[in-house]
């Protein structure tokens, strides 16, 4: 489904265009966030005598995670969204949007059941991930870490492409998830 291009009468709002803003911006720099710290936690585990299983298990968790996290997770599916979520909300605000525009773009409200429940049990996955990764020791740790890095790095590339796909040319052929009824234009 595409969306409309954007016509002189159709101009986004200042509210639209600081809500899409927002949006990805507060995405981007939480992903950017979460790099710094598991890409710090990466590097501590190069300080540790480090043996074939090691090696073994970076190379191969960080190939599953640049595939599963990053071709299929961001690049297929995620990213696209994203960025006509945000697109959306630059040619709809709505208060409430504009001001959670992170969390909207992101799916977690005013969106399909579907995407709903999965954008939570995702959210609920990867805090359990989190807490049992804290748990490992190095250089274990810092193995898997450097494959979440690979994959949101992965994904903070291809969510700038979209974005500058997204509000570049005429048209996106990536839907916004909205909910029933509601229209994308």
């Amino acid at each position: 489904m595409s969306e409309p291009s954007l016509e002189p009468e159709q101009a986004p709002s200042p509210a639209g265009m600081v809500g899409a803003f927002w949006g990805l911006a507060g995405l981007t720099a939480l992903l950017l966030f979460a790099i710094y710290r598991l890409g710090n936690m990466g590097i501590a585990a190069f300080g540790y005598e480090l043996d074939w299983r090691h090696w073994t298990l970076l190379i191969v968790n960080s190939l599953f995670m640049a595939h599963g996290e990053g071709y299929r997770g961001f690049q297929k599916s995620y990213s696209p969204r994203v960025v006509a979520r945000a697109r959306h909300l630059m040619q709809n605000p709505q208060p409430l949007r504009v001001i959670l525009a992170p969390f909207f773009v992101m799916g977690f409200f005013a969106t399909t059941r579907r995407r709903l429940i999965s954008a939570y049990l995702l959210t609920a996955m990867i805090i359990t991930l989190i807490i049992i990764f804290q748990q490992l020791n190095q250089p274990w740790r810092g193995m898997l870490d450097i494959g979440v890095v690979v994959g949101l790095t992965w994904g903070v590339i291809s969510l700038a492409i979209f974005t500058v796909k997204g509000f570049s040319g005429s048209s996106f052929d990536h839907p916004p998830e909205l909910p029933e009824g509601t229209t994308a234009g």
